[in-house]
């Protein structure tokens, strides 16, 4: 599960002190005279006819003389030059970073490079291609770990051998949702009160490495998927794959009473009860569950559905933003195919972005049950974004209620502007994509044009500051939860900010972040599963873990994205989750924690969901940010 902060104990993901205190040390003693140079590349490859970033992290005494070298396919030279000036240090054995500037090699090909003058390690492959052919692959790859994501009948079991899961969704009973808990922040009591139902609730993704299945993940990542439609080059299999997530978003609307549901399973139970978090399982398991009311394991095979608002009452506006900006997208996707279809989405969209409750008491925006599993504290850029979308389905359709819509998205942008302060994009901020379709589509203003770009800027201009301060120009904090995913966030941004301004001030600055989660980092791993020579083995994702048992295979989850690393002093408490298939997977010298520096740690273990537990969000935005840069290029 995706989490800005430390979520409830969870056995499934926990790490085992024993097993990972001595590899999330923030850096490994040693004399740094004992350790080669390591190079760090884009693994995935770099864009022709754009920078590209390498770095070498090793002793600042012997890297000061040293230089590189490039041989083509062939072995033949292609090229030398010296290292940049130091970066700063990592650790206390890697105390000098320094860049390579690779950026003259822009035949395509695939290249080696090697340290000259200094106590290298091996040479390193890099590859040299146009965006589409190094990034397509991913891009089909994420919309495929979506496929794995899949609940219900339509369960896509090619790489996995998984079969249908929680039928009994088909028929889900209505809960209130549990008073919020204690300090571990579990549910106060799981006895839970039904207030309805049957409801079809089945269908839709995982939400992450576990079952449970979220409104605001997946409005968000229903709509981030159908602007990746509209907006950038195709990719075989999103346009269905969206429609999956955009059926079940569907179900999660009941527009004859006015309710949306926002939550089907609960997360942690107690001693008495459990929830989805507390048993590691294959979840078509659940089905065959023999229960009665009050069993322990009666909630994960009859899972509650939760509410975000009771009948006909107003709904929390962030929720009703996407939900509503998602259905918009659907009809302007359909106007042209579908215009029936799309209409009848169009209407959707309306509905519930009517029924927002637009004078929120502080605190009560909804977003999961306990709502620790996902913060939010902004909803105006939900309704800016809903706005937007709105106005743009009904000019697609030739619907008059468009210019009365874009009129508000105009409102909801100053609005968001003057009263909220946006950070990355994600789940808990969609400021960045509402702000960027109100520049190329809703006719602003030129002040408030300026506004919006200058917003934009300042976005992407928090992350190039960080990446000032960084030896390998990461524009995120790399010890804060969620480093990867924010990347893929800034670098969405900057496409965004480009393609509504004009400016490209920030190629460069996307070009480092790219290069980062791909393997210029100091741990030298690419954080997308399949992408690149070394990336994620052993995923906090119980389907990946138990198939892997029988098939042997450590890329099954091929294009999910994983948190990456963390802050090192949370990688050393917790347990073993029985069930678990034990997977870990370090490089050649055995351990990580001689990469761990400025705090923060990594490690590639199924117990550590710090670092490598994927999420939907992850993976929607990454897709989003790629595709952005392969129309750009």
């Amino acid at each position: 599960m995706n989490h800005d902060f430390p979520p409830p104990a969870r056995a499934v993901s926990a790490v085992t002190a024993s097993v990972l205190a001595a590899c999330c040390l923030a850096a490994c003693s040693g004399g740094g005279d004992e350790t080669p140079a390591s190079l760090r590349v884009n693994q995935v490859g770099y864009v022709a006819g754009e920078k590209k970033f390498a770095y070498v992290m090793g002793d600042g005494d012997r890297l000061a003389d040293a230089g590189f070298e490039v041989v083509d396919e062939r072995g033949k030279p292609a090229g030398h030059g010296s290292l940049g000036p130091s970066l700063g240090g990592w650790n206390t054995t890697y105390d000098d970073v320094r860049a390579i500037d690779l950026s003259s090699f822009d035949r395509r090909g695939t290249y080696r490079l090697r340290l000259v003058g200094a106590d290298a390690g091996p040479s390193v492959r890099f590859r040299v291609a146009p965006a589409r052919q190094l990034l397509d692959p991913l891009r089909a790859d994420t919309v495929r770990f979506f496929g794995t994501q899949r609940d219900g009948e339509d369960v896509l079991g090619d790489a996995t051998g998984r079969v249908a899961s929680h039928l009994t969704d088909e028929e889900a009973r209505v809960y209130e949702a549990p008073q919020a808990g204690s300090s571990d922040r579990r549910a106060a009591h799981p006895a839970l009160s039904a207030v309805g139902g049957p409801v079809d609730v089945s269908g839709g993704w995982f939400d992450a490495g576990d079952f449970l299945k979220f409104t605001h993940t997946t409005s968000y990542v229903v709509a981030q998927m159908l602007s990746t439609v509209r907006d950038t080059p195709s990719v075989p299999g999103l346009r269905e794959e969206a429609g999956h997530g955009l059926r079940w978003l569907d179900k999660m609307w009941d527009g004859a009473t006015g309710t949306l549901y926002a939550q089907v399973g609960l997360g942690s139970g107690d001693k008495d009860v459990r929830g989805d978090h507390d048993v590691w399982r294959l979840p078509e398991e659940d089905d065959h569950l023999t229960v009665k009311p009050g069993d322990s394991d009666y909630l994960i095979k009859y899972r509650p559905v939760f509410r975000a608002n009771r009948p006909g009452e107003p709904l929390s506006p962030n929720l009703a933003g996407r939900v509503s900006a998602a259905f918009a997208l659907a009809a302007q996707t359909e106007a042209a195919e579908h215009p029936a279809q799309a209409r009848a989405w169009l209407d959707k969209a309306a509905a519930v972005y009517a029924g927002a409750d637009t004078r929120p008491a502080k605190g009560d925006l909804v977003t999961t049950t306990p709502a620790d599993y996902y913060q939010e504290d902004t909803w105006r850029d939900d309704m800016e974004w809903a706005a937007v979308e709105l106005a743009r389905g009904a000019d697609a359709l030739g619907d008059a209620r468009g210019s009365g819509w874009g009129d508000e998205a105009l409102s909801w942008a100053r609005a968001a502007l003057r009263d909220e302060h946006p950070g990355t994009l994600g789940p808990a901020d969609v400021s960045a994509l509402a702000h960027a379709d109100v520049l190329s589509s809703a006719n602003p203003d030129d002040a408030l044009a300026a506004d919006l770009g200058a917003e934009l800027r300042r976005q992407v201009e928090t992350g190039r500051g960080r990446a000032a301060e960084d030896p390998f120009r990461s524009g995120v904090v790399p010890s804060d939860f969620d480093a990867v995913p924010n990347t893929f966030g800034l670098l969405a941004t900057a496409e965004l900010y480009a393609r509504a301004t004009g400016d490209h001030r920030y190629d460069d600055f996307a070009a480092q972040q790219l290069a980062w989660v791909f393997g210029a980092n100091a741990w030298g791993t690419s954080f997308v599963v399949g992408a690149g020579d070394v990336y994620p083995h052993c995923p906090q994702h119980q389907v990946a873990n138990l198939a892997m048992s029988h098939t042997g295979r450590g890329d099954i989850l091929r294009g999910a994205v994983v948190n990456g690393p963390n802050d090192a002093g949370l990688l050393k408490d917790g347990e073993e989750f029985e069930g678990a298939r034990p997977c870990s997977f370090a490089p050649d010298d055995g351990s990580w924690s001689r990469f761990d520096g400025h705090g923060a740690g990594y490690v590639d273990d199924v117990r550590a969901w710090q670092t490598v537990e994927p999420a939907d969000d992850f993976g929607s935005t990454a897709l989003y940010a790629l595709s952005l840069a392969v129309a750009r290029s």
